[in-house]
């Protein structure tokens, strides 16, 4: 490759890595501020196949607070051996859950400081809690409900300013579970009216200070399908780069939502509405977080300095309460990890996929990838279970996954070089059919088809590896296993594996990724070239691996310590096969001694 094409690809790779920090520099994103709220005479942008919907709420409590400032706050906790939850009388409702097995983060300084580690939450820093009732100012009065400890549990009750009595119980249970009971008491000799209510389910916030929350975001099932809603949705860039119309609240379902969860990367919350009354719609809206200060961005640099969530609630249409009349609805709710052997059971209890949490089927491939992601997962967590760290699970399974395929690696691996030694013939062929070319690629598959050679032997055992790799990378991306899991110098096999960060540039020096590239490299220099390429093509497809290294750099370094061995292996094999086809190729012969020339005679 000439000196311009090396400068053309260092150029493109540089651009390349610059051009979502310099998109994001020249058209930043609109900040989400108070006017996600939705009035009455505001259309509610839906989502695409979402069913029409009655505008919502419009009360600025809805996404703000509750109660005035100056209220003074009353919190009740009660805990388990798996989670501790926190309750406010600010709207009665669950302000915080702090998951007791898991840290906030799990960085290698983390692990030098464990024992003052903060917990992993739900719920952080939202400023209304879950199962908050929202409505007109009217309707929920002041928002102070009186708390109180029953047995395993807690209630919230309040009177409301239309003679309502609402009365919230909240019982926890194994696994992560709690019962939500809520009710409406009509005391009164009169029928009571109530608006349109919101019921908040929670609201996805980030994991730790350092959460870009690409991975939060709202889920919801209708029975067949689930649904997911994250940042993208709401900022709404074209062709996913350029700015466009942010979205300001996102509205799903028509009485067909049997659950929806909050979540980030690792943890979610998620409402189980009662069997045979699902609810009606799901709400969502993005809204801002409290920042950091000054001295936390100053400590660590590392820190999101505008945080924001994802408030979710079901809508619940207007209802009068007749005389004496009593309302009641029952909630089943998961808050914790996003752990599948735990999800799976909790799906077979409730028959209602609630695993679907996972994410496994939401991304490229949908339930097709997911297949596979499940698989891998249940095979990393056996391999496990037998006494194998996470990152030799991975290392193990690529291994494995190697050895399936080796007889059909091998076999594309005999049938490229074989093209290569017949493309003297298939040269000599084209040239004589260059006038015709439907002609010339008639002949030149007749010839492959005498010789038992297949164009795309090569191509095969790529596409077949492909749904692993894909489900590889579902599954790590959202697997809590990994989570704090190290191998070699990686810290967190679900994070980049990051040693040091360039000072003056900010830039994270990635081992794992480098040594990806370099393996890739050096797999592609061993590759026989494919018969018919361009020289270069067949240069441009060497330095192919350099655009893998960029969108692959700060991948989980689970995701790439498998592509790494995966290439080692691969070279390995292609060794063994150039070593064995030597062995038992016969000796070539000979050539014949070149005969003398005689000189030539002169001339009388």
């Amino acid at each position: 490759m000439d000196r311009k094409s090396i400068i053309v690809l260092i150029v493109s790779f540089v651009l390349l890595m610059l051009w979502y920090p310099l998109v994001n520099r020249l058209y930043p994103p609109r900040p989400p501020g108070t006017n996600t709220v939705v009035s009455a005479t505001n259309p509610v942008p839906s989502s695409p196949g979402a069913s029409a919907v009655t505008p919502v709420l419009s009360a600025p409590a809805s996404t703000t607070s509750l109660v005035r400032p100056e209220s003074p706050e009353e919190t009740v906790t009660i805990e388990n051996e798996y989670a501790r939850y926190i309750f406010t009388s600010h709207g009665g409702g669950l302000k915080l859950v702090e998951l007791k097995k898991y840290p906030e983060s799990v960085g290698c300084r983390d692990r030098k400081r464990a024992s003052t580690n903060n917990l992993a939450t739900l719920n952080t820093r939202a400023p209304v809690p879950a199962f908050a009732l929202l409505g007109p100012d009217e309707f929920q009065g002041d928002g102070i409900f009186q708390l109180s400890k029953t047995g395993n549990g807690v209630r919230a009750e309040k009177l409301l300013p239309g003679g309502v009595r609402l009365v919230k119980d909240f019982v926890i249970a194994t696994n992560y579970l709690m019962t939500v009971t809520l009710r409406m008491e009509n005391p009164t000799s009169q029928p009571v009216s109530w608006p349109a209510q919101e019921l908040v389910i929670g609201t996805a916030t980030p994991i730790s200070p350092h959460d870009d929350a690409l991975l939060m975001g709202l889920q919801w099932y209708n029975g067949s399908k689930a649904e997911w809603i994250s940042d993208s949705w709401f900022v709404n860039r074209t062709l996913g780069c350029f700015p466009g119309t942010p979205r300001l609240q996102y509205v799903g379902g028509s009485g067909n939502v049997v659950w929806a969860a909050v979540h980030n990367q690792f943890f979610s919350m998620a409402v189980i509405a009662p069997t045979n009354a699902p609810a009606p719609q799901v709400l969502a809206r993005k809204i801002d977080l409290p920042p950091p200060t000054r001295e936390q961005i100053a400590a660590d640099p590392k820190t999101v300095a505008k945080p924001f969530g994802f408030q979710s609630a079901y809508v619940y249409p207007p209802v009068t309460l007749a005389p004496t009349q009593t309302v009641e609805r029952v909630y089943d709710v998961f808050a914790g990890p996003k752990e599948y052997r735990t999800l799976d059971k909790l799906a077979s209890r409730f028959r209602n996929d609630i695993d679907l949490v996972m994410g496994f089927d939401t991304g490229f491939g949908g339930a097709f990838m997911g297949f596979f992601a499940k698989v891998l997962l249940l095979s990393m967590n056996g391999l496990n279970a037998l006494g194998l760290s996470y990152g030799l699970c991975i290392v193990a399974i690529t291994i494995i996954i190697k050895l399936l395929f080796w007889p059909l690696t091998n076999a594309s691996t005999k049938s490229m070089k074989r093209m290569a030694a017949l493309q003297p013939q298939i040269k000599a062929i084209q040239e004589k059919y260059k006038d015709d070319q439907k002609k010339a690629s008639q002949k030149v598959m007749e010839f492959m088809r005498e010789n038992r050679v297949n164009p795309a032997a090569g191509c095969l055992p790529i596409l077949i590896q492909l749904p692993i790799f894909f489900g590889f990378y579902t599954m790590l991306r959202s697997a809590i296993e990994l989570r704090g899991a190290s191998f070699l110098w990686a810290c967190d096999l679900s994070q980049p594996d990051t040693v040091w960060i360039i000072p003056g540039l900010s830039f994270p020096l990635n081992p794992l990724p480098l040594i990806m590239g370099a393996t890739q490299l050096w797999q592609m220099r061993l590759t026989p070239p494919s018969p018919g390429m361009d020289p270069l093509q067949q240069k441009m497809m060497q330095y192919m691996p350099l655009m893998f290294l960029f969108i692959l750099y700060n991948f989980s370094s689970g995701l790439t310590l498998y592509w790494t061995v995966q290439n080692l292996l691969t070279i390995a094999q292609m060794k063994l096969t150039k070593t064995s086809n030597a062995k038992s190729a016969p000796p070539t012969p000979p050539a014949p001694a070149a005969r003398p020339v005689a000189p030539p005679k002169k001339k009388k």
